[in-house]
């Protein structure tokens, strides 16, 4: 009888703790189990980097100074001219190193830089449900804040990496085709080599803030559905509508809001004097936008069903 009247209280106890009326029972944990400790970030970093996709879009970004090489050594670089900041800029890529590697910049933060920041982000969070791997992490267990920032930190610093790798090979190239040398400004004029060398920092740098915006997006949207291709592919196109929203000039100052009227602020850092103004600009609204979208990245996988 007394059996029967334990198992019942012990019924009414779990079901005050279900309805939260009862004194929650402590968790118990495995000796030597730290939060802090799961899902090391080399752990995790060297799993990235075994990756096809990662090995692929590090040989793309490799080869695209070579490739512009190539076109620039068959082509006319100085033919087709018509006196504006874009065509002039391209015709001072073959002048020394230094103007080879801002050309390299300037042709693929458009579009090309996008990929590799929209694939690291995106790919993140849900090519873990795609795998059906998602909830086995979760419960080994990691904290689901914790998953997050080692996903988000190593996605980070293969953007950074990517960002980098480009400038650095087209210095080199540019450097062996056509000679260490001051920086040649669009606008008639040089800067010295090691004034050339802080002025491209600032470039990658700034591109890198700009790009935070599609890193968030896509972050976010991995979060959200089972499918990298999803998150990756809906980051890169509202990347597009906002380039092509930024071409309709009926839109006046309401552009300013629009991430990629900024993209190209980074072309102030090519002229005699450096004006900040443009760029911070362009950088309060790549980090306020991105801001917000990871906040509800990280405040929507915390309350998420993760059944994959």
């Amino acid at each position: 009888m007394s059996t029967l009247t334990d198992r019942a209280e012990e019924r009414e106890e779990r079901a005050e703790e279900r309805a939260g009326g009862g004194p929650a029972r402590p968790v118990e944990v495995a000796d030597g189990y730290r939060a802090g400790r799961t899902l090391p970030l080399r752990v995790e970093l060297v799993r990235q980097l075994k990756r096809r996709r990662t090995m692929v879009m590090g040989g793309m970004l490799f080869a695209l100074p070579f490739i512009l090489l190539i076109a620039f050594q068959v082509g006319d670089p100085g033919g087709g001219g018509n006196g504006s900041q874009r065509i002039n800029l391209m015709d001072t890529a073959t002048t020394s190193g230094a103007n080879f590697a801002a050309v390299n910049l300037f042709a693929s933060a458009g579009f090309l830089l996008v990929i590799p920041v929209a694939l690291f982000f995106g790919d993140t969070v849900a090519s873990e449900a795609s795998w059906s791997s998602l909830r086995y992490l979760l419960a080994a267990p990691v904290p689901r804040a914790r998953l997050l920032w080692s996903k988000l930190a190593v996605a980070f610093g293969l953007s950074l990496a990517a960002l980098v790798l480009l400038p650095l090979v087209a210095l080199a190239v540019g450097t062996a085709a056509y000679g260490w040398g001051p920086l040649q400004l669009p606008v008639g004029g040089t800067l010295p080599v090691g004034t050339a060398a802080q002025r491209l920092l600032i470039i990658v740098a700034y591109i890198l803030v700009s790009q935070l915006i599609t890193a968030a997006l896509a972050f976010w949207l991995s979060t959200k559905t089972d499918a990298p291709l999803g998150a990756v592919g809906g980051a890169v196109g509202l990347t597009i509508i906002g380039n092509v929203l930024d071409e309709v000039t009926a839109l006046g100052d309401w552009r300013h809001f629009v991430p990629a009227h900024w993209q190209y602020a980074w072309l102030d850092a090519v002229q005699p004097q450096l004006d900040w103004s443009d760029m911070i600009q362009g950088t309060s609204l790549s980090v306020t936008y991105a801001m917000v979208l990871f906040a509800l990245a990280f405040r929507g996988f915390a309350r998420k069903d993760v059944v994959s």
